[in-house]
């Protein structure tokens, strides 16, 4: 079994305290008003050189700086040294690195997770022991990284861009908090994603593939399958789950090459938990669950943990995998459900949120079914809540039992193809028997170019909504409203009557609104002018949506 030792906090070799001239270091910004913790977040903008992922460090652009940036950091060895697990993918990647983590942490070991993106904090990336990195300890560590890397820029070497740094900064992290184990889950690609400065992994997993960032890793599966086929290391083994015929051949190709041995594993046979529930909502976590259990068991067993390694006859698993697998863990915006906290003070449970950053065709399906059954479920667990309410009824039959409405509130980015998405969502709800009442189409709250809830930017009057016009086209086109009605819901209050006639285009299926906080006010004015209904409203299409709606509606 592991032995957890003491962490070290980092040292600079000058001596000096890694948050000297920490201020100093921040660009553009009013040190006199901030806090540490922004001053830093301030800076970590600064690196942010495009409002788009799709920037040519993406596809490869000086992909070897990164070395020179280890050897700047003086993690070279520590990477060398380090147990990690790397996995990649279009779809659950960040799932399965969450089940591996809990798995192995239950197990007895000191974990360090990486993931992307954030949600809400930037310290959601990095985690130590199921937990995201403290205030404290993130200052240490991003205040040292960032003031080596600011010493030593040059027009050869410049600053790193942002992603790139917060993946040295994970290194840093997990080698100072001497981890036993590092799960890493590639940003975006693979091939030149920057954490695959890893040489030497122990295991390397491929989620499911499917179409996404296509403007980035090429328009057909078995160009993205080869680069995300980029983490394959010469004789490393890894794993996969069952894929498209045209993305496994790719897959095998270059795992063959590298003499990688690559195995598909089949999803968790859920009678394999005993009796228990996966930790992750949704039917689809079993598929990734079972690329957890075996990367876990490679993982144990190269390493030369015997003892707890995951059985080969599959016909049981052990109890710290079940364990891990079944435990509470946190994935924000992946299947998450959160009522709305300002009203269920009021009114419990009539206005729910229901939130998944799904934003490909296939994962829209996912998230669709995952809405559908969920939605029936809670309905079911009220009308069961409800027998006393039910005698209430019978005794008063002049009160309506309350009615489920579902909406969508949706935004996606403008490189997304919404006759993909939107008709994807639309036939999987529908084969389930959920309806949408009302679609509404709203502008993100937070930028590209700025992180942290404080510089969020206030609502611009001015907003450009042609896309979300867009999207209302799209919508409405399927669902058979070619003209549209520009006509006010009896519904809204007179100061959101106001706001709609200005701001808002009203069509009889959608509307769009020209900021989030508004769309959230008119679903809780909604809600109270709607006693006999309880509204269940999808928020998808896009992560940073769904982290916006976190931050207005979650205590």
């Amino acid at each position: 079994m592991p032995q957890n030792s003491n962490t070290n906090p980092i040292t600079s070799h000058s001596g000096s305290d890694p948050n000297t001239n920490q201020l100093a270091m921040v660009q553009d910004g009013d040190a006199s008003s901030q806090t540490p913790y922004e001053a830093a977040l301030e800076a970590l903008s600064s690196l942010i050189t495009k409002r788009s992922r799709a920037d040519k460090s993406n596809k490869g652009d000086r992909f070897d700086l990164l070395f020179d940036y280890l050897r700047i950091l003086e993690l070279e060895e520590p990477i060398a040294q380090m147990k990690i697990i790397h996995v990649a993918g279009t779809k659950g990647k960040g799932s399965t690195c969450t089940f591996s983590e809990s798995i192995l942490r239950h197990c007895g070991f000191r974990t360090g997770l990486f993931t992307s993106p954030h949600l809400i904090d930037v310290r959601e990336r990095f985690r130590l022991d199921g937990v995201d990195i403290s205030e404290e300890k993130f200052l240490e560590y991003f205040w040292w990284s960032f003031n080596r890397l600011k010493e030593k820029a040059n027009d050869d070497i410049p600053m790193p861009t942002y992603f790139r740094f917060l993946a040295l900064l994970a290194f840093k992290i997990f080698a100072g908090e001497k981890v036993d184990v590092a799960i890493l889950e590639v940003g975006l690609g693979g091939k030149f994603d920057a954490t695959n400065v890893v040489q030497a992994p122990v295991v390397c997993g491929i989620s499911s593939l499917g179409y996404d960032h296509m403007e980035i890793l090429g328009y057909t599966l078995g160009a993205i399958a080869g680069e995300k086929a980029g983490i394959f290391k010469h004789g490393v083994p890894a794993f996969t789950v069952p894929q498209p015929d045209e993305a496994m051949r790719v897959l095998e190709e270059k795992a063959s090459q590298l003499d990688v041995p690559l195995q598909t594993v089949p999803p968790v046979d859920a009678n394999l938990l005993n009796g228990l529930k996966l930790g992750l909502e949704g039917e689809h976590q079993y598929v990734n669950a079972g690329l957890a259990v075996a990367l876990c068991s490679t993982w144990l067993q190269r390493t030369g943990h015997l003892d707890i390694t995951h059985p080969e006859n599959t016909t049981s698993l052990p109890e710290q995998f079940i364990k891990g697998l079944t435990a509470t863990v946190s994935l924000q915006g992946r299947a998450q459900i959160v009522p709305d906290h300002y009203i269920n003070n009021e009114s419990p449970g009539d206005l729910t949120f229901y939130l998944d950053g799904a934003h490909s065709p296939e994962s829209m399906e996912i998230c669709a079914r995952w809405f559908s059954l969920s939605t029936k479920e809670n309905s079911q667990e009220k009308t069961l809540d409800s027998s006393r309410s039910h005698d209430f009824v019978q005794r008063h039959p002049d009160v309506e039992a309350k009615k489920n409405s579902q909406i969508l509130l949706f935004n996606c980015m403008s490189v997304r193809d919404p006759q993909l998405l939107l008709p994807n969502l639309m036939k999987t709800c529908a084969s389930h028997g959920v309806y949408f009442k009302k679609a509404l189409f709203v502008p993100n709250t937070s930028v590209y170019h700025k992180v942290g809830s404080h510089s969020l930017p206030p609502t611009d009057p001015q907003v450009d909504l042609s896309w979300q016009f867009s999207l209302q086209r799209v919508w409405e086109n399927l669902m058979g409203n070619k003209g549209g009605d520009d006509r006010i819901p009896d519904t809204l209050s007179e100061e959101l009557r106001d706001d709609v006639e200005m701001a808002v285009k009203n069509c009889e299926n959608s509307a769009v609104f020209s900021s989030l906080p508004s769309a959230i006010k008119w679903l809780r004015d909604s809600v109270r002018h709607n006693q006999s209904a309880r509204f269940q409203v999808l928020v998808t299409g896009s992560l940073h949506l769904v982290g916006d709606v976190l931050r207005l509606v979650k205590k």
